[in-house]
């Protein structure tokens, strides 16, 4: 192979950049956002330490994303039938994306709230106060359980079938946060009809085992009253 001089290798590095950006809606979207994000703290006037900062996690995001793609490509060149090691490998470096991404939403709140003068303790204080916060948070660590319990258990896939029932879970977890919110509320047993249904669903569907159900069901109620009784005391 011919070497390429300093000039044809930049070349090849935008022509990279570039086919990425064309034909990876994740990287358009991620690229938009971060120059968004960027022109809002020159606008917020950030220190160089805090600019530094953020380009390197927005880098860090793209890098990500570009990687995750030519590793995609190289394996579909390599292994041109399916293979589960295949699926495998381009499934870590989709979660590296996405792990990513979650470090960067992080770095970038934790740097605006201080730039706009929001304290912890009063984000806290909020949360405490406010219903829809709890129920957001509520939601995720269910989600998140619920993926955690089946990884562990090598059962069904991330978000479709094995145990727990993550469909049961937040169907009954919804119900359980209205029955505290609203304890003498009409809605309350009209949305307990629609999570048993859910429920019933998944069994009929063949998607989970009654057991399945009875455990995410349970894990939605038992969760709910814990992160409640902890941030309403």
């Amino acid at each position: 192979m011919k070497r390429q001089n300093i000039v044809e290798s930049f070349n090849s590095a935008i022509e990279g950049f570039i086919y990425v950006f064309r034909t990876q809606r994740n990287m358009r979207l991620h690229f938009i956002i971060g120059l968004g994000v960027i022109l809002m703290g020159l606008f917020l006037n950030f220190s160089y330490l805090e600019l530094i900062i953020l380009c390197l996690t927005i880098a860090f995001v793209l890098f990500a994303e570009m990687f995750n793609t030519a590793l995609e490509h190289t394996i579909d060149i390599v292994k041109e039938g399916f293979h589960p090691l295949a699926r495998i490998v381009k499934d870590i470096s989709a979660g590296a994306v996405l792990l990513s991404s979650i470090a960067a939403i992080i770095v970038g709140y934790t740097l605006f709230s201080a730039r706009l003068g929001v304290r912890l303790e009063d984000n806290v204080i909020k949360i405490q106060q406010s219903s829809w916060h709890i129920t957001f948070i509520i939601l995720l660590v269910i989600l998140a359980l619920v993926v955690l319990s089946k990884l562990l258990l090598h059962s069904g896939t991330p978000l479709r079938g094995g145990m727990p029932s993550g469909h049961s879970a937040i169907a009954f977890s919804i119900w359980t946060i209205l029955s505290l919110l609203y304890p003498r509320s009409l809605v309350v047993f009209l949305v307990f009809i629609l999570a048993f249904l859910v429920a019933r669903s998944r069994i009929r569907d063949n998607v989970h085992s009654f057991l399945e159900v009875l455990s995410g069901s349970a894990l939605g109620v038992l969760v709910t009253l814990l992160i409640f009784q902890i941030l309403r005391r």
